[in-house]
């Protein structure tokens, strides 16, 4: 499964910061480095990321690149705000935005993310939302955006700023996407030397059409079946 990590916005567009200065993509891309490691550890699971640390990446650079390596799920981190930018408010929580056609796959999985975010980081449930976001509308496959809490909110500032937050927020959003995909953790290599093939034979033939027959009719019950000679 292929995955694209987007952490909205860059290190130098103006605006997006919090009332006492820190960047929005400060948050943004600590959370995606967290999910990317916490994803990699599944089976069969390969991340991109379409943000950079040096630059700012267009929009249109970022979808085009999740449409071009032909991901399974777009992921875009953000955290929200309200109001002028420039002073506290009380708005607060956490909301997740699938676009506004509201694609069954793009729902189920923001609902699970949203439900994890709340329930491990214990703020406001604002509920799952639909938008006319550029990265949701032009992305050919189930895409999302978290916004993981207000910059403008004193209390969730502090929260953005810490490690701690960060992790939870990365934890519940990479933990909602193995649950929704069912994916199976990699084995370690002591737990694949532990790992012990038991082989059973089914049958014994003088003749070898005989037991030709027999791995016919066992492949087609869907079992691997192989065919040796003594």
């Amino acid at each position: 499964m292929k995955i694209l990590i987007d952490a909205g916005h860059g290190p130098n567009t103006p605006g997006k910061r919090s009332v006492d200065g820190m960047k929005e993509y400060e948050f943004n891309s600590a959370v995606a480095k967290e999910v990317k490691t916490n994803l990699l550890q599944y089976e069969g699971v390969s991340v991109l990321f379409s943000h950079s640390d040096k630059k700012d990446v267009p929009l249109q650079e970022r979808v085009a690149l999740a449409n071009s390596e032909k991901v399974d799920c777009f992921l875009s981190i953000h955290a929200n705000a309200y109001g002028n930018g420039r002073n506290w408010t009380e708005a607060e929580g956490i909301e997740t935005f699938i676009y506004l056609t509201k694609p069954q796959e793009a729902y189920l999985l923001a609902t699970s993310v949203q439900r994890e975010l709340v329930r491990q980081t214990n703020r406001k449930n604002r509920g799952v939302k639909q938008a006319n976001f550029y990265v949701l509308k032009e992305t050919s496959m189930t895409a999302i955006l978290c916004e993981c809490g207000f910059m403008t909110n004193k209390e969730e500032a502090a929260l953005l700023r810490s490690a701690s937050y960060r992790k939870k927020c990365a934890k519940a959003i990479s933990d909602a996407i193995a649950s929704h995909y069912k994916l199976s953790t990699k084995m370690t290599t002591a737990e694949k030397k532990s790992v012990h093939v038991y082989k059973v034979q089914v049958g014994a033939f003088t003749h070898k059409k005989y037991a030709e027959q027999l791995i016919r009719e066992l492949k087609q019950k869907g079992y691997v079946a192989i065919l040796v000679s003594s």
